[in-house]
């Protein structure tokens, strides 16, 4: 543990003194190299003992998570940076980062909102309608759990634990998982149930969180057109989607230093790689993490 933190130390020092990088470009650097090394740390792997097995299976990592493929290759850029340090200070016998490949920019996946864009974003809901909470909470349940918006529109009363700070999520292949859930967006369901419960609710959809003003489930679409309502009222010229929300939730919560596993499994996601089936991880780990690198949970603190 100690080598690791000296080397990453005179890592700094070769940066800023042999490649006379800007202390922002130094730090850009090390910022990008911590997502790497707490991927090692988790798998209990010397840094100087890095193969390029476990190179792909944390470039696989981001991929499942949804970072896109330009902060992708920004990341594997700077991890071969580090290795190429490695190796000309005797640290290492061969490069693992070699043969590592960056993903191609041209891949597209769905823009990533910023902090400030989902706070725009929500400040525009109109509370006074009769929808408003309703919406409110949506959102904030989007982005505090990572959730698909299929999940969204299933999601029951009855698995929502107030008291645990949990939701039980049915995703896909009718397979369960519990997600933590922050008290921001506790306290706006607990606000949206007053509403709720005036509303007539249709056979069939007693146990239904998020409800129409018909008293039936919300389908997908509709989130969706809400969703594009709230983005152009917040004068925001991005192409964003329900799905937007859960790659922002991912991609946050990896850059304010959360758990790649712990990401991975509170999007429901079953595989690391191909051939490596997922290990358990303790709940409560897992509510420390989204609780700890959660940018709303940091805001309203």
């Amino acid at each position: 543990m100690q080598q690791g933190k000296d080397i990453v130390n005179k890592y700094q020092i070769y940066l800023r003194l042999e490649k006379s990088l800007s202390p922002n470009s130094v730090e850009a650097y090390l910022t990008d190299l911590q997502k790497l090394l707490r991927f090692i740390l988790s798998e209990q792997i010397p840094v100087t003992e890095v193969t390029y097995a476990h190179l792909q299976q944390f470039v696989a990592q981001l991929h499942d998570i949804g970072i896109h493929p330009r902060s992708q290759a920004r990341i594997i850029s700077g991890i071969k940076s580090f290795y190429r340090f490695l190796l000309l200070e005797d640290y290492i016998q061969s490069d693992p980062t070699e043969l590592l490949e960056s993903p191609k920019i041209g891949l597209k996946l769905p823009e990533i909102l910023t902090v400030n864009e989902i706070n725009k974003m929500i400040e525009c809901i109109d509370l006074s309608l009769p929808e408003g909470q309703r919406n409110r909470a949506i959102l904030e349940v989007l982005y505090s759990c990572g959730l698909r918006v299929s999940e969204l529109t299933a999601l029951r009363f009855s698995d929502v634990y107030f008291e645990e700070g949990f939701i039980k999520v049915e995703g896909k292949g009718s397979k369960q998982r519990l997600v933590p859930i922050s008290p921001v967006a506790l306290h706006e369901i607990k606000n949206y149930l007053y509403d709720r419960n005036r509303i007539q609710v249709k056979k069939g959809f007693e146990d239904i969180l998020f409800l129409s003003r018909r008293g039936t489930s919300l389908s997908r679409i509709m989130i969706f057109h809400m969703i594009k309502q709230y983005t152009g009222m917040a004068g925001i010229k991005k192409n964003i989607s329900p799905h937007t929300f859960r790659h922002s939730f991912a991609t946050h919560l990896l850059e304010g230093g959360a758990n790649l596993r712990a990401i991975q499994e509170m999007l429901g996601h079953e595989k690391i790689t191909t051939t490596e089936i997922y290990t358990h991880i303790d709940r409560e780990f897992l509510r420390r993490e989204i609780l700890e690198h959660h940018p709303r949970n940091k805001k309203k603190s």
